[in-house]
């Protein structure tokens, strides 16, 4: 007699990740791919710096004489105006190509894999993309239709969003199950322009690159290492005004350090420091009192940091119910890092989620989890829609997954195939572009491309076997957004990804601005 061994029941998210084929976690990275620790928030310090498009209506306005002043000392009011970056780093090997982002041949996401191929990829062969009922182009970008990421996204956009949304996949093998491969592009990001009038680069964990994965070696610059971020009282933490604001209220304090800038500008004036660098030290001081009124007026409320008081993110009208983001902590991470990033306090800034190794012989659990991040990724979408900013949002693991065949026929596991063990071979990254004037120009949605057995063709793109040269891709595909990608050789000499004929065959979009946003 024949006896089938009972399938296991999906994981919740967040519960750990034990395998009898992985050894026990030792180190930091372990620990949060099998989900045994939480993976905070990075943000990469940049662009705008108001919580408002109307930055005016958030604070008591600088009187006219210290505005002009601003810009002599210094002091960024628009910080660089590069196009808002926000990365997922999904700790442990998630699934990306297949059964969520479609990936296919040499002729594009369109060009279908074999069946044996998708079957890798966790899709039976009766929701194989060759029937376009099993395809949403809702995004631009081809995902499956049922896809966990895309469900996720769903809930959290607008058709309206999404319409001025699109995408692109990238080839690219990595290792499985460590935190040792390059992936995190953001020292990249700062060295490609971004930068910010709060913070230079923030992270979820206390690590180089503030991620999971490590940041390419070349790309580091300890002068903008991480500092953590993984919850909203970070993020109001992180500007203290001193006491005076709790004495008077913003406006006032605001007038009083104005009155003590003009009282020192007109001693200063009267004074000679008998010193050959009497200028210097004058500019000095005049600079510091306008630095701390202009901390004061736009940093005063500390409570206009905060993304759980943002009615945009939280409450009735907000992406999040007060319950989901009360009693989910990848949803107030998210949220803590969209809101500095979309608001200009931060140009780019790093998601890590744990727990995304999830060969677990069932299906129920990736879905589960991969639902959740696409929340995560969508929310990010719709509050640059909200707040009319641009985003460019890429999606990276280390490693994949992939499937015996066996069919999942559960709830959760939605007749799809189980996921039965890690296979670097199978593994891909992604990323969407968000344009508030419309949907981006694709020049193409696909770098590189898998073998018919949906195995990464090494040869297809500089990307496909290299992955401190993927995250080159990325950076390529941010300057581009920017018209700026002639501009890559010199800011990152010694790349790999060949002359500007072939960094042209790794571009997915046309440039949503010219050098800055609003130019």
């Amino acid at each position: 007699m024949f006896i089938r061994k009972s399938r296991k029941k999906p994981l919740a998210n967040g519960s750990p990740l034990l395998h009898d084929d992985h050894g026990k976690p030792r180190t930091r990275r372990e620990f949060i791919a099998q989900g045994l620790m939480a993976g905070s928030a990075t943000v990469f310090g940049a662009s705008l710096f108001s919580l408002f498009g109307n930055p005016r209506m958030a604070s008591a306005a600088l009187s006219s004489d210290l505005e002009t002043l601003k810009e002599s000392c210094g002091i960024a009011v628009q910080g660089a105006g590069k196009i808002p970056f926000i990365c997922f780093d999904l700790a442990g090997g998630a699934n990306i190509a297949g059964s969520n982002v479609l990936m296919g041949k040499s002729g594009g996401q369109m060009d279908f894999l074999s069946t044996a191929g998708y079957n890798k990829l966790g899709l039976p062969g009766d929701m194989l993309p060759n029937d376009p009922a099993f395809v949403n182009t809702e995004l631009g970008l081809a995902f499956h239709s049922d896809s966990g990421f895309l469900r996720g996204i769903l809930q959290s956009t607008s058709a309206g969003t999404r319409a001025a949304t699109d995408g692109a996949i990238i080839a690219a093998r990595s290792e499985n199950d460590t935190g040792n491969n390059p992936h995190n592009p953001m020292y990249g990001i700062h060295r490609a322009g971004a930068d910010g009038s709060l913070l230079s680069l923030v992270g979820s964990q206390s690590s180089e690159s503030g991620g999971n994965s490590l940041a390419p070696m070349s790309l580091i610059n300890p002068e903008v290492r991480p500092t953590k971020i993984d919850r909203p009282s970070d993020v109001t933490g992180l500007v203290d005004v001193g006491d005076l604001i709790g004495i008077l209220d913003q406006q006032d304090a605001v007038a009083v350090m104005e009155s003590i800038q003009r009282i020192s500008q007109a001693k200063m004036n009267q004074v000679n420091t008998g010193i050959s660098t009497d200028e210097v030290v004058k500019d000095l001081v005049r600079c510091g009192y306008v630095k701390s009124a202009d901390l004061a007026d736009r940093f005063g409320n500390p409570a206009d940091l905060d993304p759980e008081l943002d009615l945009e993110i939280v409450g009735p009208t907000g992406i999040f119910s007060r319950d989901e983001f009360n009693n989910n902590r990848e949803f107030r991470k998210t949220a803590s890092v969209m809101k500095l990033v979309l608001s200009g306090y931060a140009g780019a800034g790093t998601v890590t989620m744990g727990g995304y190794d999830y060969h677990t012989g069932e299906r129920g659990t990736g879905e589960r989890r991969d639902e959740q991040a696409g929340r995560c990724m969508g929310a990010c979408l719709e509050y640059a829609a909200r707040v009319g900013m641009p985003l460019m949002l890429y999606v990276f693991s280390d490693g994949s997954v992939s499937s015996n065949g066996r069919i999942d026929d559960s709830m959760d596991g939605r007749g799809k195939g189980e996921w039965t063990g890690d296979n670097q071979q199978t593994a891909a990254s992604f990323f969407m572009v968000y344009n508030p004037a419309g949907r981006p120009t694709p020049i193409r949605r696909q770098i590189g491309f898998m073998r018919s057995d949906a195995s990464v063709e090494t040869a297809s793109s500089p990307a496909a076997n290299n992955v401190n040269q993927l995250v080159q891709t990325v950076l390529l595909n941010y300057m581009a957004l920017h018209g700026e990608q002639g501009d890559f050789g010199s800011r990152f000499n010694g790349h790999g990804l060949g002359n500007g004929t072939s960094q042209d065959g790794l571009i997915a979009f046309s440039n949503l601005v010219n050098g800055t946003i609003g130019s």
